[in-house]
């Protein structure tokens, strides 16, 4: 029997409420400190809109190497406890709320970035690149959206601290998605996904990812070398990297899972530490005489 809790999965409320963490910190960056609340819960609600419809969407072409894996064997699609079809509805109505909502509310640059997540999201990932070796690469700039959504509907603008908010989250993808991977490896080979730790190995990963750890740790400290964010953002994210890199090198040699935990679990503190920080640790705008245009600028309604 058809369930509420069978149709809220659909949308993948976990998901949903990881990403907006990341929206709100777009938001509060780009507000320097002039919070409309209206315009703020306009945005996350919107936000959340598109990501469930998304996931709805993915739920229903992901319905087959679903029911290969343990982790999601028993989700509604594959269990048949929902008609595939309401699943489409669903992911369709609710993007397509999430979107007017947007450009009605925020503004209409907000609504086009949130759209090109969609799209990224559902085609260029779900249906063509998920089950091939770029999956990861695609899958990151579709996770990079909401942060960036949240910057423009703020700001009105896309400008250079936008784009490296864009860059951070989506380098931030790379550590996040490999320990996942690592720990649900199985998974992911009876489904015949191929992620980076089927196709080079879990060595081979284990071995790298001090590396994309650095890559992001680097990239989130540009918005302080360009004059977003204060001394404080800097020695969180420069400390929190550190450690992150240590752990990921120190503890190479141990076991796969319990090594691929602890580096979820520094990809989680992480993406939280930097949503905060940005947040509550930003630099006011210099007086409207100093600006330099933006690259491309949308007034907001």
């Amino acid at each position: 029997m058809n369930t509420f809790r069978d149709y809220l999965s659909l949308a993948k409320p976990g998901i949903i409420m990881g990403n907006l963490i990341s929206a709100a910190g777009g938001f509060f960056l780009g507000s320097r400190g002039q919070v409309s609340f209206d315009v703020l819960f306009a945005t996350l609600a919107g936000i959340a809109f598109v990501i469930g419809g998304g996931c709805s969407l993915n739920n229903y072409i992901d319905r087959d190497i679903d029911a290969l894996m343990k982790r999601t064997m028993n989700r509604p699609l594959p269990q048949k406890r929902i008609p595939a079809m309401l699943a489409v509805f669903m992911g369709f109505f609710l993007a397509s709320s999430g979107l007017v909502l947007l450009a009605l509310h925020a503004n209409v640059l907000a609504a086009g970035v949130a759209l090109f997540g969609l799209i990224v999201y559902v085609v260029l990932y779900s249906l063509w690149l998920k089950r091939t070796r770029h999956g990861t690469w695609v899958g990151s700039f579709a996770g990079a959206v909401p942060p960036l959504a949240g910057y423009c509907a703020a700001s009105g603008q896309l400008d250079a601290a936008g784009i490296i908010l864009f860059v951070i989250y989506a380098v931030w993808q790379f550590p996040h998605a490999y320990a996942i991977a690592i720990l649900h490896l199985q998974d992911y080979a009876r489904a015949s996904i191929p992620v980076l730790p089927l196709v080079r190995g879990v060595g081979r990963v284990k071995k790298n990812m001090p590396l994309y750890v650095a890559a992001f740790t680097l990239c989130s400290l540009m918005l302080f070398f360009t004059h977003n964010t204060g001394w404080g953002y800097l020695v969180v994210l420069l400390l929190l990297g550190l450690a992150w890199m240590r752990s990921a090198w120190r503890d190479s040699k141990g076991d796969d899972r319990l090594w691929a935990k602890k580096s979820f679990g520094y990809s989680i503190l992480a993406v939280m530490a930097l949503s905060l920080m940005m947040s509550v640790d930003f630099v006011m705008p210099k007086p409207v005489s100093s600006f330099k245009p933006s690259i491309i600028a949308f007034v907001a309604p």
